[in-house]
């Protein structure tokens, strides 16, 4: 026969695993993301006219005018015009054609 056995030594230190594992959790997954929607939100609302944007479908332009509605009209050639969401602006693409040319060293 085959008998079953049970500890009573581990119980005491599941709960301590579990609240390990949401700590975990929360500082590696939802921190980070909330972060980040917070930036993103604050991007968003600092958009202006003038301002050099891409969307996420990739299309490049200049912002003409910010709605009340939460649209933007992007200029994307001079005399063209569309309009779209706020919420379709990439702010990651956005950063990466604003940000500065680094000085590339000659070659002697």
């Amino acid at each position: 026969m085959f008998l079953l056995q049970t500890g009573g030594g581990g119980i005491g230190i599941t709960p301590i695993f579990f609240a390990l594992m949401i700590l975990v959790f929360w500082l590696f997954f939802i921190r980070p993301q909330a972060k980040k929607q917070k930036q993103q939100k604050l991007f968003l609302e600092n958009l202006q006219k003038g301002d050099r944007v891409v969307t996420i479908a990739g299309i490049h332009g200049s912002i003409n005018r910010v709605n009340e509605d939460g649209t933007i009209s992007l200029e994307i050639n001079p005399g063209s015009y569309i309009k779209i969401e706020k919420s379709a602006i990439s702010m990651e693409w956005t950063a990466q054609i604003n940000k500065p040319l680094a000085a590339v060293p000659e070659k002697k």
